[in-house]
């Protein structure tokens, strides 16, 4: 059996820079939406799209479970973005850094299809990708969930130890490190919790740091559960 790594990236502040730009307005949209269809002022909109974002990992399945929100008429009408060339923020070298990694790599995101794909063009790496898993391939499970990351595993035959979630997300991270997975941290936070096993600012770093990734095999170890930030 190969020895290779299987590379699962997410991809909002992972792959490109969402927060200052992308960010804002899919919450503006997703407040808008509730405003819409939920009859409800822009303060307690607002308010009811952070609860659920927060109780459930992201706003949608709140919506679901709570007031019968088509799922698909809500990821359509939130991530319509006809400037996206514009405000996705890349950085330079993203699809060199992707090309150096031996093994697999596999998109897992929270956003819909429509949107994930859209962004793979504009950074132009859509190609470099063997599989692509959104929240409609989870079954709107979205991540921190094990479900989908479940799902992910199962369908592609992908051992846990011999997988490694990139993310900007610690409680995706946190997840995925209670199954096996290796996990790789991109982020500029001061934290550096002994369960991630690399922390970087870019994800252009990981070539130079895989070989601190190792072929060890790490059990799955007990992390505390964490609130979770995906959207």
């Amino acid at each position: 059996m190969s020895s290779r790594l299987a590379w699962i990236f997410d991809l909002d502040d992972t792959l490109h820079r969402a927060s200052g730009h992308v960010f804002p307005r899919l919450n503006r949209s997703m407040t808008d939406y509730i405003m819409r269809h939920l009859d409800l002022e822009e303060a307690a909109a607002g308010a009811l799209r952070t609860h659920y974002w927060h109780a459930y990992g992201a706003t949608l399945l709140g919506l679901i479970r709570h007031h019968d929100v088509d799922p698909h008429h809500f990821l359509w009408h939130t991530h319509q973005f006809p400037d996206l060339a514009r405000i996705v923020v890349a950085e330079a070298g993203l699809r060199h850094c992707l090309l150096r990694l031996e093994g697999r790599r596999i998109l897992f995101s929270n956003s819909p299809a429509h949107y994930a794909q859209a962004v793979l063009d504009v950074l132009g790496i859509g190609d470099l990708f063997d599989a692509v898993y959104t929240i409609e391939s989870t079954r709107f499970q979205p991540k921190p969930m094990t479900g989908g990351f479940r799902a992910l595993l199962r369908r592609e035959r992908l051992r846990p130890e011999r997988s490694v979630l990139v993310e900007d997300s610690l409680p995706n991270l946190a997840t995925a490190r209670r199954l096996g997975m290796k996990t790789v941290w991109i982020t500029r936070d001061a934290r550096s919790p002994a369960w991630v096993d690399l922390k970087l600012p870019s994800v252009l770093g990981i070539p130079r740091a895989v070989a601190r990734l190792g072929g060890a095999r790490w059990p799955a170890q007990a992390v505390a559960p964490a609130q979770a930030d995906a959207r």
